[in-house]
This record gives structure tokens, C-alpha cells and sequence, in this order.
């Protein structure tokens, strides 16, 4: 159990520490929490996480002592019955709070209704606003507008959550996009290419499509990917997800196709590279809000960050492998030099918002 606290001379609103649950159920969330905590006011941390690929191993790494609750599964049918199972370990075994913290997990919401605690929920996925029949999504979001507060990016359509209940003074946006508030907090290692066969811009970080997804209804395209990746001598960095994507790298060499063992860091690998190439969402929008290339083979419909991004020239988004490897070509050293000032405005609005609603879930002003 966590004993991170912050106190800020500057926060006499608060007259006694809060107490505050962070819920970790995704490999992006410890990043996300440690760069929004490292700037809340007056708080102290109990956080718990869900045992699903990198992520304990990554929460571990950005200092958070935890306890571990709960699992995903591989099989897709078994993970349906695993979020009710975990919403129940939650509701029975989370720690006592003034307010949980959660991204993206209807679980933690659920729990924290149960035990009587207000929430503060961050999401981005409006799926069900462009793809019909996601039944399982449809609830998820149900579930999500159950929150207290749900803190959302102005892009989202907040009527994913309004229209399954949620008011609509509960719902807060900012000008940016979640990945903003970690890429800000986190810091450039030089050395970190040490560990990789490639030098520095001279990789591609290539990270498979999520084909277990309710949402996702397609071939995968990343053996061509991978076929032309090496065909135009690019060295690719494999992040396969575990659930029978590994192979696809098993023909290459590791000095044309590496697969790293154990957690990366995602952010140190994308900061480095010449480019991200994600058939999700999550790492392009790292890669975007470094202001370093990213390019999107989602299959479907995108989310309505990612297609604020594509408009703004920020993500290339494609399903054509030649395609895609041809603009990964094209990049020169001007496209691929990152920079984070805007990053950093994006958390300062983040940080600034989630102290008042701590405020306000806890009635102190």
C-alpha cells in the first residue's frame, strides 16, 4: 500500500490529507497516474492493479506500491465474466478512501458506488458513437456514467455518457488528449537505445492490432508490415500483445525484427524511434503528442480523438502496408524531432481540473 503523498505550501484549502484509490487495469494507466499525482495537492495513495500484460510490472517500475487484484484473461468469451468477478474483488477488498481515481474501468466506478465513494473517472473511448451493435461496449459505458465526475478530452462525444445517464455537469473536458499528461511528466533516458539493435531514429516501434477486441472485426496486416519494414531496410521493434501475435516475428533476424523481453518502456522507445506504427490507439497518440510520427491501422472506425488527430496532420491513418512503410520512408529528421511544450500545458490543465473535483468530491473548497 502506497505511502506517496504531496503536500504544496500553496494548498491551505486543505486542512488534512485525502485519501486517495488509484485503480491500474491497463498498461498506459501507471504512466498516466504518476504524472497527474506528482502534481495533486495534499493527497496520499492507496493503489491497486489488475494483472494484465505489462502493466504490474510497469507500475512497479514508476514507483507505485500496490497490491495486486484481479486478472485479465486471454479468452475473450472467459474476460467477459472476469470484469463482473473483479468489480466484486474491488467492492469487497479496495482500500478505505475519500475518493478513487480510475482510466477507462467500469470496475473500479462499480466498486466505488458499492462502497458509498465518490469517483473521478478519465476516459477517451466513444467507440459506440461510430460502430453500432457493441453490446458489450453499450454497457461499459453505461457503467462509466456511473461516475462521479468523468474527465473526458473535447473531442469525445460526451453523449456516450450522457445518454447512458450521466449529467452533464458531470462530465468535464480539456484541450488535449490523455497521453498529454504522462508524455509530459516523463523523462528522455540518452542510453535507453543501448538496449535496442537499432540507433537512434533508425527504428519503427510496431505494436499489433487488438483482434480480441469486441470492436475490432478484421485481418491482421502486420506480417506485410513487417515484410516491407525489412524489404526498405527499417528496423522494426515488436511489441506483440501475447495472444498468438508472437510469431509473426519469428522469420526476421533480431537486427531487423526485435522483440524486446519483458516490459518496455513505451514512451523512451517512441521518443527514440522513427516512427510508431499501432493497430490500436494508445501508442500513436503517445507518438502524436511528442510531436514525433505516428501512424494508425485501427480497422475500424476511429475514436473521435484519433480522427481529431488524423485532421490535424498528426496521425497518418491507413490500412495499406506499402502505404504506410512509403511515409514511414519519406520522414526526414525535421518530422522526427519530438518536442513537448504543448504536452505540457495539456497536463497543467489536467492537474488543475482533477484538484477541484477532488475538492469538490470531498466538500472542501
Amino acid at each position: 500500500m502506497s505511502g506517496r503523498t504531496r503536500t504544496e505550501a500553496g494548498a491551505t484549502a486543505r486542512t488534512e490529507l485525502v485519501r486517495a484509490w488509484i485503480d491500474l487495469v491497463s498498461p498506459s494507466h501507471p504512466f498516466f497516474f504518476d504524472a497527474l499525482v506528482g502534481g495533486l495537492d495534499g493527497i496520499s495513495v492507496t493503489t491497486t492493479v489488475r494483472e494484465k500484460t505489462e502493466t504490474v510490472s510497469l507500475a512497479k517500475e514508476v514507483g507505485f506500491d500496490h497490491r495486486v487484484v484481479g486478472r485479465d484473461f486471454d479468452n475473450a468469451l472467459v474476460r467477459k465474466f472476469g470484469i463482473p468477478l473483479r468489480t466484486a474483488q474491488l467492492a469487497l477488498q479496495a482500500p478505505d478512501c475519500d475518493v478513487s481515481l480510475s482510466s477507462r474501468n467500469a470496475m473500479c466506478i462499480l466498486a466505488s458506488k458499492a462502497r458509498g465513494t465518490p469517483s473521478i473517472h478519465f476516459t477517451d473511448n466513444d467507440i459506440t458513437a461510430h460502430i453500432d451493435g457493441l453490446w458489450v461496449e453499450e454497457l461499459y459505458n453505461r457503467f462509466e456514467a456511473a461516475a462521479t465526475h468523468n474527465v473526458v478530452p473535447q473531442a469525445f462525444a460526451t453523449e456516450e455518457l450522457t445518454r447512458w445517464g450521466a449529467d452533464a455537469d458531470s462530465v468535464h473536458t480539456y484541450d488535449g488528449y490523455k497521453e498529454d499528461v504522462y508524455v509530459a511528466g516523463f523523462e528522455p533516458d540518452p542510453d535507453f537505445p543501448d538496449r535496442l539493435p537499432f540507433a537512434p531514429g533508425e527504428y519503427i516501434v510496431l505494436r499489433p492490432e487488438a483482434l480480441t477486441a469486441a470492436y475490432v472485426d478484421a485481418d491482421s496486416i502486420v506480417p506485410q508490415l513487417l515484410a516491407a519494414a525489412v524489404d526498405h531496410d527499417i528496423g522494426v521493434v515488436y511489441l506483440p500483445r501475447g495472444r498468438g501475435d508472437e510469431g509473426h516475428a519469428g522469420a526476421y533476424p533480431d537486427d531487423e525484427v526485435f522483440v524486446p523481453q519483458g516490459a518496455v518502456n513505451g514512451l523512451q522507445l517512441a521518443w527514440h524511434a522513427r516512427c510508431v506504427l499501432t493497430g490500436s490507439g494508445t501508442m500513436s497518440r503517445e507518438a502524436a503528442c511528442m510531436e514525433k510520427p505516428a501512424v494508425s491501422f485501427f480497422p475500424n472506425t476511429l475514436l473521435s480523438v484519433d480522427q481529431e488527430l488524423v485532421a490535424d496532420g498528426r496521425i497518418f491513418h491507413s490500412r495499406d502496408p506499402e502505404a504506410i512503410i512509403d511515409h514511414v520512408a519519406s520522414l526526414d529528421e525535421s518530422d522526427i524531432d519530438p518536442d513537448r511544450e504543448r504536452a505540457h500545458a495539456v497536463r497543467e490543465e489536467v492537474i488543475d481540473l482533477t484538484n477541484d473535483l477532488i475538492d469538490s468530491c470531498c466538500g472542501r473548497r
